[in-house]
């Protein structure tokens, strides 16, 4: 912004030619009609011409002081900057007192910047009246709208299993391999196979859950033919059981028990410990095998009134024992291709259901080979024992150990895994003394203490990774032919 001699804003332009010489200041004369407003074409222009006295001062005054005499700012109310083109006052009119347009970032690119660099589609001065939002901004938000909706409402159809928007509860096919033969209707392997095809009858598993790699947790309820009980088994068999490299190979089988109740689910079931993923990720990474799961109910009822059956089966009370060792091994040979010698079957289990593992393999060496016992009792302890005395010394796992190792074989390998701060102070002891003690022979131990591991399955499923799957998939086999 400059100051004429008159006090009058003039707008900056540049017309061809130059601005008219000025009389000194206070000695402004009128145009007289027909002089012209600038100087004739073709003169060089040496800049707007400024008062002889002296600059004008730089920035904005203070207040209430103007130079030249006009009203200070803030004396006369702004009216706005009259539009490009229409001078107030010229030459030729009475001086008045005019506002001053009092726009400093104006006043700076004015000095600053030729006038010919101006966007002139944009308002010179004032506030630009705000824009209307174009119309494919409002169809954009109005789109992700409607798509964040429908992801809601989809998950929320999902969560409480809804159909189309869940699988859960559709039939689930086990058992198949990819060319299509089902159960026994395959062509039977060699002679000296070390593989089971299916024998049938298939069992009608649902849909529980799906993984995030496709495969998925079917159940069903089944009555095991040889103790009676009628249960809940979930079963999962990794994607390399459906891969056409595999579909002539039997897979080794892992029965995993929970704690605590154990009815009337089994939590290794829930996608949310990471059991199935984990195998899957310790196969890949050459720790583990591909086990499938078996994941059966360990108790027939709650344990409300603290009641424990033991994995056993104790007189006057339902087989468990015969559920677990006998009924759920047949289920998955009847479904799955499995390996046929021990070398292919396996337990793993917590707190109660470690216990239960414990004891299968020392009581049934011939049938399996291979434990994972979390945080385990390492003796019975059930309320239902009493009046059965011998009944329960024969499911002791320490009475079981000592005839193994009097009986030189089968070779067991037992890993167990302890945390450090479990709620049972007396669990790190008991284990640390069973392994001192019954370490030799044909029983074969590991022992991860787990620090600061408390007594959980969130705490023991990361650290079968560190050493415990490793060390009983060293001794099983699968997938085998």
């Amino acid at each position: 912004m400059s100051y004429e001699p008159d006090g009058q804003y003039q707008p900056p332009r540049r017309p061809e030619g130059q601005y008219p010489q000025q009389p000194p200041y206070g000695q402004q004369q009128g145009r007289q009609q027909g002089q012209p407003r600038y100087a004739p074409q073709g003169q060089p222009q040496q800049g707007r011409p400024q008062p002889p006295y002296g600059q004008p001062p730089q920035g904005r005054p203070p207040q209430g002081q103007q130079p030249y005499g006009q009203p200070g700012y803030g004396q006369q109310p702004q009216q706005g900057r009259p539009p490009y083109g229409q001078q107030q006052g010229g030459y030729d009119q009475p001086t008045q007192q005019q506002p001053r347009y009092e726009q400093p970032p104006y006043q700076q690119d004015y000095q600053q910047q030729p006038y010919d660099q101006y966007d002139r589609s944009e308002p010179p001065y004032g506030d630009e009246p705000p824009r209307r939002k174009s119309k494919a901004k409002r169809w954009i938000i109005a789109g992700v709208s409607v798509l964040a909706l429908a992801g809601i409402a989809a998950g929320a159809m999902s969560y409480f299993e809804i159909p189309p928007f869940t699988d859960k509860g559709q039939a689930v096919s086990f058992g198949q391999t990819p060319g299509g033969d089902k159960g026994g209707e395959a062509a039977k392997p060699a002679a000296n196979s070390k593989m089971s095809m299916p024998t049938g009858p298939k069992t009608e598993f649902k849909n529980a859950s799906t993984l995030s790699d496709g495969t998925q947790i079917g159940v069903a309820t089944v009555t095991g033919k040889k103790s009676g009980f009628t249960g809940k088994v979930w079963v999962w068999a990794p994607k390399e059981y459906n891969d056409p490299k595999f579909a002539k190979s039997g897979f080794p089988v892992m029965i995993a028990l929970p704690g605590g109740a154990g009815y009337p689910t089994n939590y290794w079931m829930g996608t949310d410990l990471g059991l199935q993923s984990s195998i899957s990720k310790w196969y890949s990474e050459g720790k583990g095998k591909p086990f499938i799961l078996a994941m059966p109910v360990l108790n027939p009822g709650p344990d409300d009134k603290g009641i424990y059956w033991d994995g056993s089966d104790i007189p006057d009370q339902p087989k468990m024992g015969t559920w677990l060792t006998d009924d759920v091994p047949d289920l998955m040979r009847e479904n799955f291709r499995t390996i046929k010698s021990r070398d292919g079957w396996a337990y793993m289990g917590s707190s109660t259901g470690g216990f239960a593992s414990l004891k299968a393999v020392l009581k049934y060496p011939e049938k399996f080979k291979a434990a994972i016992c979390s945080g385990p009792d390492i003796v019975p302890d059930s309320s239902l024992w009493k009046g059965h005395e011998k009944e329960k010394a024969e499911n002791n796992p320490e009475l079981l150990a000592k005839q193994l190792i009097d009986k030189k074989g089968p070779d067991v390998y037992l890993a167990f895994q302890v945390g450090d701060n479990e709620s049972n102070k007396k669990t790190l002891p008991d284990v640390q003394k069973f392994v001192a003690t019954y370490t030799k022979g044909p029983i074969h131990t590991s022992l991860r203490v787990i620090p600061g591991g408390q007594h959980n399955a969130k705490t023991y499923v990361p650290n079968m990774g560190q050493g415990p799957m490793e060390f009983i998939s060293k001794a099983m086999e699968g997938p085998v032919e």
